[in-house]
């Protein structure tokens, strides 16, 4: 590298860590945002790439080259496999099931679960994250910082990006409520986010393709609100045949009204918490209450 590319280099960098660091935090706050999320995140996706061509970054770099992605599938559908299965054998197993209550998830209807799983959280949070984070800012990173610093920092910077959405989706689960706790809890989950970047970022450079992080990152943040949707209508079945059975059952339908589990919860809330819920599912992430951006994002 020459002695003119490389402060060039160490700008574009220092430039997209302060960008990404500030983006999901400040603009996803926005109406507009919120409202436009698959396109204005496709675009800003579009944008990153031909602002690193730009900068000197190849196809190889930024995990794109076409003879890699059969390899990049191939270890993307390991990694995603045990993912897909652990949420669903969460929501299969009673015991289990609370843990995936997010009521987030409980104020969507089909028409807007569909919406997440097939456009907003593949375009909007995975695709998005995916090409700047494992793809830009690790590649910008690794011609400054030696590996194993480009990857600590992408992470961390990572990590940032989740601590709107992670406050949201504490608030929408009424979890860690006051200050203090809301503190540690959004620090915790944040630094969880920047140890699951990192593996995402060894996915991306064992295979040499961007595709093993994408199915990774995407099975985790549409499995988690399938799962969520799927241990809340067996536990709502589960409350009304119990209660069908007419032994002493009432007191186990009556405990469940009310519920994220309840077949009928989501319909009694009100309508801005529902409105709200809605807004805030940005693909997630996370099984349980901790999360839900993309995200997960």
């Amino acid at each position: 590298m020459s002695g003119r590319d490389r402060p060039a280099d160490v700008a574009f960098v220092a430039t997209a860590c302060i960008v990404l660091a500030g983006y999901n935090n400040l603009a996803g706050v926005r109406p507009w945002h919120r409202r436009w999320y698959p396109a204005v995140n496709a675009l800003a996706a579009a944008g990153t790439l031909a602002a690193a061509a730009a900068s000197g970054l190849t196809t190889a770099d930024l995990g794109l080259r076409r003879d890699r992605l059969r390899s990049g599938l191939r270890l993307g559908s390991a990694a995603a496999a045990p993912v897909v299965a652990a949420f669903g054998l969460a929501a299969l197993t009673p015991a289990t099931r609370p843990l995936l209550d997010d009521q987030r998830v409980a104020g969507l209807d089909r028409r807007q679960l569909a919406y997440h799983v097939l456009l907003r959280i593949p375009v909007g949070t995975v695709a998005w994250e995916e090409i700047a984070f494992r793809g830009v800012l690790l590649a910008a990173l690794r011609r400054v910082l030696a590996e194993p610093a480009a990857t600590a920092v992408a992470s961390a910077v990572f990590g940032i990006w989740h601590v709107r959405p992670t406050a949201e989706a504490l608030a929408a689960n009424r979890l860690a409520t006051d200050r203090g706790a809301r503190i540690v809890a959004v620090s915790a989950i944040a630094a969880g986010t920047a140890a699951a970047g990192a593996l995402l970022s060894v996915l991306r450079e064992r295979s040499g393709s961007l595709a093993a992080p994408v199915l990774l990152h995407l099975a985790a943040n549409c499995a988690a609100p399938l799962a969520s949707t799927l241990a809340r209508m067996l536990e709502g079945r589960k409350a009304w045949s119990s209660s069908a059975d007419g032994c002493g059952c009432w007191s186990i339908a009556s405990s469940t009204r009310g519920s994220a589990f309840h077949p009928r919860a989501s319909a009694r809330r009100p309508a801005a918490r529902t409105a709200a819920a809605r807004d805030g599912l940005a693909g997630g992430r996370r099984p349980g209450r901790a999360r839900g951006d993309g995200s997960p994002g």
